[in-house]
């Protein structure tokens, strides 16, 4: 993926990485899907979550609402890309 990427990586500090766990908190509330573990990394997120519903529609909601709130929180342009592409989904 690094080789392929056309950005610079886009790295969390503490306080984005507690946001962005806070994010996946809400958003998994909102939408009443049981959110079993969340760790934001300086590079990646990871979740177990269970919910009716397809991981690609779940990833999408978490990442968008995350960004919404980084944004609106930190001076991140709306053109600078804070998520890769493709993402690891698993049905555990």
């Amino acid at each position: 993926m690094k080789a392929k990427a056309k950005e610079k990586a886009f790295f969390l500090n503490m306080e984005q990485r507690e946001l962005i766990e806070k994010s996946f908190k809400e958003i998994c509330n909102a939408r009443k899907y049981e959110l079993l573990s969340v760790h934001a990394r300086t590079n990646h997120v990871h979740a177990v979550i269970s919910a009716a519903a397809k991981p690609e529609s779940i990833s999408n909601g978490l990442k968008s609402h995350a960004t919404r709130k980084l944004r609106e929180n930190y001076s991140i342009l709306n053109d600078e890309k804070l998520w890769s592409r493709r993402r690891s989904q698993r049905y555990l």
